[in-house]
């Protein structure tokens, strides 16, 4: 296993390879209801993997994954083997009581005195702002004074101009969680907001390095792309393999489901090193995403320009799973995400009343209103 250092937090050597805990195998379509016995196995083959870095939050797995995780460790006797990291979940916070109550729960559903690394979840511009005027930072200072948690830092979603909004507003930042790929070098924080935090001493860890699990379910065309390296290598390597190049990123989150996915992404772990991609490796990375992105359906970039919508639709985000759905072949999985986060809630492509509001707005010459209509019947199956 390869090692690295957050750039603040130099005392401790980092698996370059985190077992991020969101999709822990279940046994049942519910995801509350985690395969204990095989988070088990799981933990054991990590440890003798060395890996040392889980990922967690208050939310996952409807809640359950803190505390399956935590009986886990306790039955392996494997706690201090580990480095836990968990999220508070700030969309949550309603008061500034309830970073003390979040951190107390959260601490005894993990069964132990201390979390090592203590992450806002899911920071956006809004969030951020909730965030301060709830006084959280303060609250994460005080939890780190009197021994709860060791490190602060956050996971985001949403523009670059946020993240280093985010970045700068607080100095005291030691690590921060992005969503990074070979697709997405320019989505969100991005490979800017990488380099960004990089140069203020801000560690990096990586999530969604495969994207929800599409880019290791590659099709053919991609199969065949990677298959014109002389040394065989499977999707997933590939992919992983283009996130630990950066020397900028000290571990990479995969949310393995079983024994046999830890010791494959170990494997590729260890042979892996920072800028060892040739121009070659390199150049197949970008054929096989020049593949995907001729299979994009609406040539959104997610400006934003078109919002606020009159009718509340939720415009980039749906055009974003619509494109996701079929350039990977997830209609499935992003259409029920679609039916929860938007549809459900009225901000689907089907609460869109054709004013024409949005038309004026997008500098790509999206007809918006035809392309939501035609989202919105492939996600919903319609």
């Amino acid at each position: 296993m390869q090692y690295r250092r957050f750039p603040k937090i130099d005392e401790l050597e980092v698996s370059t390879l985190g077992l991020g805990c969101m999709r822990l195998p279940t046994r049942s379509a519910n995801p509350a209801d985690i395969d204990e016995a095989s988070l088990d196995a799981m933990l054991v083959a990590a440890h003798g993997a060395g890996v040392n870095y889980l990922d967690t939050a208050y939310v996952y797995h409807k809640g359950e994954s803190e505390a399956a995780l935590g009986r886990a460790l306790a039955r392996t006797g494997l706690r201090g083997e580990f480095l836990v990291a968990t999220k508070s979940p700030v969309w949550l916070a309603k008061d500034p009581g309830d970073w003390e109550r979040f951190i107390d729960e959260q601490l005894s559903r993990l069964g132990t005195d201390h979390i090592d690394f203590y992450l806002l979840h899911a920071l956006s511009r809004p969030r951020w702002k909730e965030a301060e005027r709830l006084g959280a930072l303060r609250a994460l200072e005080r939890f780190k004074l009197d021994g709860r948690i060791r490190h602060i830092g956050f996971s985001f979603h949403d523009s670059l101009a946020a993240f280093k909004e985010i970045i700068d507003g607080y100095p005291a930042w030691e690590f921060c969680q992005i969503q990074y790929n070979y697709m997405d070098r320019e989505y969100q924080a991005g490979s800017e907001g990488l380099a960004y935090a990089a140069e203020r001493e801000i560690g990096v860890i990586v999530m969604e390095p495969l994207r929800g699990g599409a880019l290791a379910r590659s099709p053919r065309p991609v199969r065949e792309i990677f298959a014109k390296y002389p040394k065989p290598r499977m999707p997933v390597e590939w992919a992983m393999r283009f996130v630990w190049e950066r020397q900028e990123v000290v571990t990479v989150l995969s949310g393995m489901g079983s024994v046999d996915q830890i010791l494959e992404n170990a494997g590729y772990a260890e042979a892996a090193r920072m800028n060892s991609l040739t121009r070659t490796e390199l150049a197949l990375i970008d054929e096989a995403r020049d593949f995907y992105r001729a299979r994009q359906k609406v040539p959104c970039t997610g400006c934003g320009y078109c919002a606020p919508c009159p009718s509340g639709v939720a415009i980039a985000e749906c055009f974003e799973l619509y494109n996701a759905a079929v350039m990977y072949d997830a209609r499935a999985d992003r259409g029920a995400w679609y039916e929860s986060a938007y549809r459900a809630k009225g901000a689907g492509g089907n609460a869109c009343v054709a004013c024409g509001a949005c038309l004026s707005k997008c500098p790509q010459g999206i007809a918006i209103p035809d392309r939501l209509a035609e989202a919105d019947g492939y996600l919903s199956g319609s």
